[in-house]
């Protein structure tokens, strides 16, 4: 019963002393004018600090919750981070793919300057496909245009033959237009100009009008670099001016392949184009006629 006695007595000790009042008082150090007062006691003193407390508490929650603040956290600069890092390696992934397809255009640029085959890099194939499945029928229409295209092959044939033994005609054959211009200065033979000049964009590729062999790739005073090719047939084709030759002599060539690029050399020349002559059988023939520039 004694300490009980004590401990309620020490307790309403405690209480009262937090209820004790006590009074603050600020003073004008000048002229000692009171200017606050307050009145205090450790219980209000106690509220009044633990409720700044939680309100501060709660003030740099919303900071750190809806401000750029909560990136000093640990946790949410780590998650920042993460995310920044996946966003950049996707970039970097299609950037190296942009890259690829520079490098494998400007390769098959490099091809085609240099007369080379050309790559379409199709190297990936669906494999979600199964081609074991697919099944093939021929429809009515179907024989009907076999028969028809075989029937064409048959007269292509025949062409072929009649060339091999003399009798062809250049109307029958197909020139390649050896670059895409405009005719500036027709054929004339009474001003002994035995070709067209054709004059197109700067650093266009000339293409082989038939198919053949480089039978000259050399350079001249008067007609800078030019190529010859001969063509079945007896037909040659000549081509005058060029900045820079893509094949060498004896070179086989195909129709539409690039032999040389457009240029301005050679003392006849004016400005850059294409002087381009024809020749069937010894004699010089107007390239107009059988190619519509």
């Amino acid at each position: 019963m004694n300490f009980n006695f004590f401990d309620k007595a020490k307790r309403e000790k405690l209480i009262q002393k937090l209820r004790n009042k006590y009074q603050l008082t600020i003073h004008n150090i000048n002229t000692l004018e009171e200017v606050l007062t307050f009145r205090l006691s450790r219980l209000n003193v106690f509220t009044y600090v633990g409720f700044s407390v939680i309100i501060i508490s709660i003030l740099i929650s919303f900071l750190f919750i809806f401000t750029p603040l909560n990136l000093l956290l640990p946790i949410q600069r780590n998650s920042k981070l993460s995310r920044q890092l996946a966003e950049n390696t996707i970039k970097l992934d299609s950037l190296e793919n942009e890259i690829l397809i520079r490098d494998r255009y400007f390769e098959n640029i490099r091809n085609i300057m240099h007369g080379k085959q050309v790559d379409n890099f199709e190297e990936l194939q669906d494999t979600s496909f199964r081609h074991e499945n697919l099944e093939f029928s021929r429809s009515k229409h179907d024989s009907i245009l076999r028969r028809r295209i075989d029937m064409e092959e048959k007269q292509s044939l025949g062409v072929i033959e009649n060339k091999a033994i003399g009798n062809v005609s250049l109307k029958n054959i197909h020139f390649f237009m050896p670059v895409k211009g405009i005719v500036t200065n027709k054929f004339n033979i009474e001003e002994k100009h035995f070709g067209i000049d054709i004059v197109s964009q700067l650093n266009e590729p000339v293409l082989a009008t038939l198919e053949g062999t480089v039978t000259i790739a050399t350079w001249s005073l008067n007609t800078g670099y030019i190529i010859q090719v001969q063509h079945a047939h007896n037909i040659i084709s000549i081509y005058k001016h060029n900045s820079s030759l893509l094949k060498k002599e004896g070179d086989h060539v195909t129709a539409g392949e690039p032999i040389a690029i457009i240029g301005n050399t050679g003392e006849l020349s004016t400005g850059p184009h294409l002087h381009f002559e024809l020749w069937h059988n010894g004699t010089v023939i107007n390239p107009e006629d059988y190619i519509a520039f």
